[in-house]
């Protein structure tokens, strides 16, 4: 079903090119443990089993992780309208929306398609944010569900998963001693945790660099939606700025939903850093939005 959320091919390309590359890379994966002689049947099958609760689920496990509770319109009349009012502009199904209790400015969107998707909202970002502000928020997460990357990288973080499992697995019980030619040489169960340790940091790169650029799209599909650049960079301002008002203790809570959030509770800083932060640099960020607001002749 098409949206009028402006198309982006380059989102779509990476998309594909990172579970090209994945997939390839899980292939080359399992390839390696079955020449090692590794029954990995039961790791796949429970990452797979955890894949499918995550995806399927995802929306419900992100609102329990983070604390949100649906509301009804009654109950939030105004961030309602403003969703219902995006949507309208979008012509897609409207989401479920939640609120959650905490001071962290901050708003993810989650859900396996449109039809099972929430939007939530902190009440610190309520708080801090007017109306025009909030509602470029909303158009930057709503963007990540008409462009169905949250599933992406639901899908995506599977073989991270798989990789994770085998490391701990080789790491706690290992599989058999030393090479089965009798030649002697590093312990199978070492050679696997190697392998699975290599996998996962290169699976964590893809699907890291994916994120950060699925961060760019949606700051543009919101932007272009709305027809005002400014005033998302604007959001972007304030709530970069209120981050370094909030308890350390609070942001490193927040911090593990990092990939979930519209800006990192805890940002990372530059150099190889960079390489594994879930979002662009704020200056990047704000960057493209200047140059979309250029394009546009306004703000």
């Amino acid at each position: 079903m098409a949206t009028r959320f402006a198309p982006d091919r380059g989102l779509t390309r990476r998309m594909v090119v990172t579970m090209f590359l994945l997939g390839l890379l899980y292939v080359v994966f399992v390839g390696v443990l079955v020449a090692l002689g590794v029954r990995a049947l039961t790791v796949l099958l429970i990452a797979g089993g955890l894949l499918l609760a995550q995806y399927f689920l995802s929306d419900r496990i992100a609102l329990y992780g983070m604390g949100g509770r649906e509301v009804s319109p009654q109950e939030a009349p105004e961030l309602h309208g403003l969703v219902d009012r995006l949507c309208a502009m979008a012509d897609m199904p409207k989401p479920r929306v939640a609120i959650a209790d905490s001071d962290v400015p901050n708003a993810f969107a989650t859900g396996r398609d449109r039809r099972h998707a929430v939007v939530c909202v902190t009440t610190g970002l309520l708080r801090r944010l007017d109306r025009r502000e909030l509602e470029g928020v909303l158009a930057h997460e709503l963007s990540h569900v008409a462009h169905r990357d949250v599933a992406v990288m639901t899908i995506a973080s599977f073989l991270g998963v798989v990789a994770g499992l085998m490391t701990r697995v080789a790491l706690y019980t290992g599989f058999g001693g030393r090479r089965s030619d009798g030649q002697g040489g590093l312990p199978i169960g070492l050679v696997i945790m190697l392998v699975s340790v290599l996998v996962y940091a290169v699976s964590f790169v893809l699907t890291r660099a994916l994120s950060r650029y699925r961060e760019l799209a949606a700051d543009r599909a919101g932007a272009l939606l709305t027809q005002q650049p400014s005033v998302l960079a604007g959001a972007l301002t304030k709530i970069s700025g209120e981050m370094a008002r909030i308890p350390t203790r609070d942001l490193r809570e927040a911090e593990p939903f990092n990939a979930f959030y519209f800006a990192p509770a805890l940002a990372s800083g530059a150099g190889l850093a960079a390489l594994f932060a879930t979002h662009p640099p704020l200056e990047r960020r704000l960057q493209q939005l200047a140059e979309i607001s250029a394009q546009l002749g306004r703000g």
